[in-house]
């Protein structure tokens, strides 16, 4: 007889966070244990190369490992010997008894950053090429997505947070290392519940709120939004995973998102999503365009695009599809729904949203496959703080004083036994790695900008020596000092 999951007390969930550092399965100490090439098996969902690692062992971390990392069975007497709570985590649903074993139907991993170390409940990856359909309410752990959307988050200047459709809370996680109010929101009841849980065994406060998109939230305003929403493109009634997909038409849930969170952000507060839209015969960045909140100014970056055959087999195989009865009729289906909406290819990104209050907004939509220097939460931030900068008034630019940023290096180019280079490149190590080629006489006023003396004085400077018009020169340069400022190559000093 089946019986609805029981909410875990805090107080088993203070227990179990005991036992975890009691059996020292802890992200340091696992790590240590299991070495790089176990590490990198787990990587490609693969769990042999922990299993042995661990053959022959029966100590209290191996079984742990076992139970929450590998999800195989392991002796009852041995679990409870590990676990004091062993029947409170089979009431809520956490683990399953099958005669004398025990064995995990959730994924209790251990994850953490220099700063805090925590463990992530979610449900369990497919290991070794096992083909599972995720249940309608599946809870997804650390994805590739979740841990690039937590690099992209700024960290200064935040004190309440919202994390959008929390799922396992690990966002929230990451949040809570500065933010001083965190609300997480999902619209499935049971992720809010292992989220509970993900935040408790790492002591985080946060408002757990049940709803979709901002209606938990209506009347709040946060500094920081945050959110890997829902944004799988499927047609109606595909497969019903909430974690991954929406009820809007097309890609109407993450426009939603976007175009919605300007009532829910404080001045100068800043909303951060990670997903993707529809590219039809428009182009992308004047659709996207529609989406940005008035008074808001945007850096949407598209990082890479696919086309639709590409898309559906990505998502068919993540519901675990690829290989069934139905999975052709399922891409036929997917295929004549994106046709019918004139869906010519899918766009994947970053969005970065600043709640500016201007009257003439930045907005700004690149194609930007490019490697990028992780975290680049810090280059978003850096990117609305500079508009200003590159908006000053002409003379007040040019009384202004400015430092090159350190992170550019110059590279030249040429051909070998020429004296002068073809071409000279302002390239970024840090941030979105922009590379700019910049001419003779705006790198020459780059190259003396290091805050000892205001930018027109510098100017006159570089005219005189290239012997031409000062005036002329002025004009030119001014236009790429903006940039150079509006990019983070410059800064003030």
């Amino acid at each position: 007889m089946n019986h609805e999951p029981q909410p875990l007390s805090d107080a088993a969930i203070a227990q179990l966070r005991s036992d975890l550092l009691a059996g020292a399965y802890t992200l340091e100490a696992v790590t240590s244990r299991l070495g790089s090439a176990a590490l990198a098996g787990l990587v490609r969902n693969s769990s042999t190369p922990v299993a042995r690692a661990l053959a022959g062992r029966s100590d209290a971390q191996a079984d742990l490992i076992r139970l929450w990392l590998l999800a195989l069975p392991v002796p009852a007497r041995r679990v409870r010997t590990l676990l004091a709570g062993v029947d409170d985590l089979v009431a809520a649903g956490l683990l399953a008894t099958d005669g004398d074993e025990v064995r995990a139907v959730v994924e209790l991993k251990p994850y953490g950053d220099d700063s805090f170390a925590g463990w992530i409940c979610a449900d369990p990856t497919p290991l070794d090429g096992r083909l599972v359909q995720p249940r309608p309410d599946f809870v997804l752990g650390a994805s590739p997505a979740s841990t690039t959307l937590a690099q992209l988050i700024p960290r200064d200047g935040v004190t309440s947070a919202l994390d959008l459709g929390t799922g396992c809370g690990i966002q929230a996680l990451h949040l809570a290392e500065h933010c001083q109010r965190i609300v997480a929101t999902d619209l499935n009841p049971r992720a809010l519940e292992l989220a509970r849980i993900t935040l408790g065994l790492a002591g985080v406060d946060a408002e757990l709120r049940l709803g979709s998109l901002y209606e938990p939230v209506a009347g709040d305003t946060f500094d920081l939004i945050v959110t890997n929403p829902p944004y799988v493109m499927t047609p109606p009634d595909a497969s019903g995973l909430v974690y991954r997909e929406g009820t809007e038409l097309a890609d109407g849930l993450m426009r939603r998102v976007v175009s919605e969170a300007g009532a829910r952000l404080n001045e100068g507060g800043t909303l951060i999503v990670l997903g993707n839209w529809a590219i039809t015969a428009q182009p992308w960045d004047e659709r996207l365009s529609t989406w940005i909140p008035d008074g808001c100014d945007a850096l949407v970056l598209q990082r890479e695009v696919l086309d639709p055959f590409e898309y559906v087999e990505l998502w068919l195989a993540d519901a675990g599809l690829a290989g069934t009865s139905d999975y052709q009729r399922r891409y036929a289906e997917w295929l004549d729904y994106f046709a019918g909406l004139g869906i010519e290819a899918v766009g994947m990104g970053w969005l970065a949203v600043r709640k500016s209050g201007r009257e003439q907004p930045e907005r700004r939509f690149e194609e930007w496959p490019h490697a990028v220097h992780q975290p680049v939460a810090e280059a978003f931030a850096d990117f609305f703080d500079a508009v200003t900068e590159a908006r000053r008034p002409e003379a007040e630019l040019l009384a202004g004083f400015w430092r090159r940023h350190e992170g550019v290096v110059v590279e030249t180019i040429g051909r070998p036994g020429e004296s002068d280079p073809q071409h000279l490149v302002l390239r970024q190590q840090y941030g979105f790695g922009r590379a700019l080629e910049p001419g003779t006489a705006l790198a020459a006023v780059f190259g003396a900008c290091d805050g000892d003396l205001a930018l027109g004085t510098l100017i006159d400077a570089v005219a005189a020596i290239l012997e031409v018009d000062t005036d002329a020169l002025r004009a030119e340069v001014v236009t790429g000092v903006r940039l150079l400022i509006a990019e983070g190559y410059l800064l003030a000093a």
